[in-house]
């Protein structure tokens, strides 16, 4: 790979963000909504229940981490999406670069985009809300990076969904962090939830990083030997993401798929 042609991903997006307030300001505004909404929550139920629960760290906490996923997730299908937007996905590919380089030019503009929300979520959490992040104590990095490369797999496998089917998939891309929501056990324990959903759950990363905070966040044991377990499921799930994104845009050149690619669904 060559790190001027993924720079050259990483500048078309900085240009796209720099000229367009309405591009710039969903970075940080649903998330600023998202952590008003919910860190009122936590002080109301923390009101009302005149219980010793932690509900700040605890729910404010899981709906922060849960949205920096979505952010990691959206920051990679949103910049693929800007290409087909604006009909710039061929000419891309007309240029000598590579496959690699351009999911990795999605990931490190992901990067850049999730962290300018991340920021704001900690900034509102912790100055509006009192949370803080020693609860967590030496788990939240583990915590963050499943997080991390979990929605950097969603990203690429909605990317290449959208590559096979067309455009107009983009619609099967955005539900998916809510879809996945339920399984992932973001706000409740695994062991609420029914035999079979508990099956799926097991299957997701995230739903052990959500276990394992809410374990630290009372003062119970965590099986760390667990969190390793989603570290390699996380990275295991990269991996098969982008081994999909190569098959399908294979698929793509080989069945001229590529250049045919419009606003329309394309079977």
């Amino acid at each position: 790979m060559k790190p001027a042609r993924i720079a050259a991903i990483l500048l078309r997006q900085f240009y796209l963000y720099r000229g367009s307030v309405a591009r710039f300001v969903p970075l940080f505004a649903w998330v600023t909504i998202d952590m008003v909404l919910w860190g009122f929550m936590t002080r109301f139920l923390g009101a009302v229940t005149q219980s010793h629960y932690r509900f700040v760290p605890t729910l404010l906490g899981a709906v922060l981490f849960w949205d920096f996923m979505t952010r990691v997730m959206q920051g990679v299908t949103t910049s693929f999406f800007e290409d087909v937007w604006t009909r710039n996905f061929l000419n891309v590919f007309a240029s000598p670069i590579t496959v690699p380089e351009y999911v990795t030019g999605l990931l490190l503009s992901s990067i850049s985009t999730s962290i300018i929300g991340l920021f704001v979520m900690v900034l509102i959490a912790t100055l509006a809300f009192g949370l803080s992040f020693v609860v967590f104590g030496a788990m939240l990095v583990p915590f963050i990076l499943v997080l991390f490369l979990f929605g950097m797999a969603l990203g690429i496998a909605a990317v290449a969904l959208v590559l096979r089917l067309g455009p107009a998939a983009e619609w099967f891309v955005w539900p998916i962090p809510a879809l996945l929501s339920p399984f992932a056990a973001v706000y409740y324990p695994v062991a609420t939830l029914p035999v079979w959903m508990r099956w799926i759950s097991h299957l997701l990363p995230p739903s052990y990083v959500f276990e394992g905070m809410r374990a630290v966040v009372a003062g119970q044991g965590f099986d760390t030997g667990m969190l390793g377990v989603s570290v390699a499921m996380a990275i295991a799930y990269v991996l098969l993401a982008y081994w999909l994104f190569a098959r399908v845009f294979h698929h793509a050149v080989q069945t001229g798929l590529l250049a045919r690619y419009s606003a329309e669904s394309v079977s």
